[in-house]
């Protein structure tokens, strides 16, 4: 059974920072290309960032590019979203992805991926 699940949301303000966790089980970060993406309300979930399979390669969306990095701690089986400089703009649910098998699509897109997180709140205010 796979499973994803998504932690370190909160409430910050503008120019803070937050560190977005993603627990997984039933896959290994070294097989599977994972990623972060986000939703706002009425918008189209979107790419945040994505990493490739043993985390030799990096993607991100252009409007996070220098803010936010994405890692892994395969010991600890957890993907990470470092988000710093939040803006207000930054404000969605994030969600946790990864791919069904050994996978590197580069820019995150929804469609290459296959398992799901419920998602974790992140609200910036100015």
């Amino acid at each position: 059974q796979v499973q994803l699940v998504e932690s370190g949301g909160g409430s910050v303000q503008s120019g803070g920072s937050l560190r977005l966790a993603c627990e997984y089980s039933g896959l290994t970060s070294n097989s599977n290309s994972m990623a972060w993406f986000r939703q706002a309300p009425g918008n189209e979930r979107g790419g945040v960032a994505s990493i490739s399979p043993g985390g030799g390669l990096t993607s991100y969306a252009d409007s996070v590019r220098g803010r936010f990095t994405i890692s892994t701690d395969n010991a600890k089986n957890t993907v990470y979203l470092q988000m710093n400089s939040l803006k207000p703009e930054d404000s969605a649910m994030y969600y946790c992805a990864a791919t069904k098998g050994y996978s590197w699509y580069g820019v995150p897109q929804a469609t290459h991926y296959y398992y799901w997180g419920q998602g974790t709140q992140v609200t910036v205010s100015s």
